[in-house]
């Protein structure tokens, strides 16, 4: 007996309208759960960007003093490229610097700054950049060195933090995805068990299993789906948000942890597929028992 779209989309219409308070419930489960896991997914994809700009990027800033000699300045430089695990460094100058500190920083902050108290900087690349500690040790406090900065403690603490974040937001998408397919599963009992006596006779005139049980599925499928949809949306958001929050004048670390369009949507399709597979499995499970009786 085959199956006619007006069938389908008028059982289904049904089904989900004399239950619209579970099925609200279901899908709002499904958007939260999702929601998580997709944030979890772009943490991941954020940190693994920041990590491979820092390993191939600067390693470590020597910032000297404003009043450092060219005499200084060429030293320094020749016995810092002289270390073994220095690959290059790149001597930044006073205005150079200058101007990225007033791109950097907030107005208020950099109308503080000058030309001539900015310090210029010498922008090294390591072969290894654990061995950023050593050049810190070696000449923090040397003569015209202001300061040593490495982000090495920055990524480590954002690794720290995001695994776990990443550990609590998969734990509670997990319970949230079981909680959500029972919700389902529930949801398309009651349907059935509203109307088990049409389900009966229509057994009885011959409609197989199948006929029954699409009508039942594809509403398992649908709330999946549309909480899937409000978790990609979501998902998009927080995108928007991070890729706003990196860019402005305030940058830190959420500008290197910034994901490509093509990973949102990767991701997004992710979460819409798992949001189908829910809604899927919950009904089929749903109705498996009535249909085998």
């Amino acid at each position: 007996m085959p199956v006619s779209f007006d069938y389908l989309a008028r059982e289904t219409a049904s089904n989900l309208w004399r239950n619209r308070l579970m099925t609200i419930a279901a899908i709002l489960t499904v958007a939260v759960s999702l929601s998580l896991v997709g944030t979890s997914l772009l943490l991941r994809q954020g940190v693994a960007h920041a990590t491979t700009q820092w390993q191939h990027g600067v390693n470590v800033e020597l910032f000297l003093k404003p009043s450092v000699s060219d005499a200084q300045r060429h030293s320094i430089t020749q016995q810092v490229t002289q270390l073994p695990y220095v690959q290059s460094c790149l001597y930044r100058s006073k205005l150079y610097d200058y101007n990225e500190a007033k791109h950097l920083l907030s107005p208020d902050e950099a109308q503080s700054l000058s030309v001539g108290t900015t310090p210029s900087s010498l922008r090294c690349v390591l072969n290894n950049p654990s061995e950023a500690q050593a050049i810190a040790k070696q000449f923090n406090g040397y003569p015209g060195v202001r300061n040593v900065a490495s982000p090495i403690q920055a990524i480590k603490t954002m690794e720290s933090v995001t695994r776990v974040l990443q550990v609590v937001f998969l734990a509670l998408a997990l319970i949230l995805l079981l909680s959500a397919s029972v919700l389902i599963l529930n949801t398309i009992r009651l349907a059935i068990f509203a109307r088990r006596r049409e389900v009966s006779v229509m057994k009885l005139v011959g409609a197989t299993n199948w006929f029954i049980r699409v009508p039942f599925m594809f509403e398992g499928v649908i709330q999946g789906a549309a909480g899937a949809a409000v978790a990609a949306a979501v998902v998009v958001g927080v995108h928007l948000v991070l890729d706003a929050l990196g860019n402005s004048k305030t940058a830190n670390i959420l500008y290197t942890m910034r994901v490509s369009t093509h990973e949102v949507i990767t991701t997004t399709l992710v979460v819409l597929l798992v949001g189908v597979l829910i809604g899927s499995i919950g009904s089929a499970l749903g109705i498996r028992r009535f249909l085998d009786t």
